[in-house]
């Protein structure tokens, strides 16, 4: 019975990481679908990645686009673009994200998502940093 126990308290432990890892992993697709749709000037699909009250304040594919090109030159043109750890809390997703920039620059996103009420997935927003410099 003490065997028992202990195997379901082990499973029990295990389940947890395994549905954060598979939100995660969840998150990681769709930042990656926004970003080979950026690399691709896709933005129809770039857009659809977006949550809607980020399409709200862009009501375009086209006004998004635009601003990302100027507000957001490493996320639309990069070298390199390779996750970090991430959180997850409550239905929100916080993925950070390493990037090289065109000119070979670091930098540092910080995208959040969150579940939409249709159970998708959406960005709701990035920071960009310039790696090494203070928040």
């Amino acid at each position: 019975m003490r065997s028992l126990v202990s195997l379901a308290l082990l499973l029990s432990l295990l389940a947890c990481p395994a549905g954060a890892a598979e939100e995660a992993s969840a998150a990681q697709r769709v930042i990656r679908a926004q970003e080979q749709a950026f690399a691709h000037d896709d933005g129809a699909t770039a857009y659809a990645q977006a949550a809607p009250e980020i399409q709200a304040l862009f009501p375009s594919a086209e006004i998004f686009m635009a601003m990302v090109r100027s507000g957001y030159p490493p996320v639309y043109r990069h070298r390199s673009f390779e996750f970090g750890p991430s959180q997850i809390e409550n239905g929100s997703i916080a993925q950070r994200v390493q990037i090289i920039d065109a000119e070979g620059e670091a930098w540092e996103a910080l995208y959040t998502l969150q579940v939409q009420p249709d159970g998708s997935l959406k960005i709701t927003g990035c920071s960009l940093l310039k790696a090494g410099q203070a928040v």
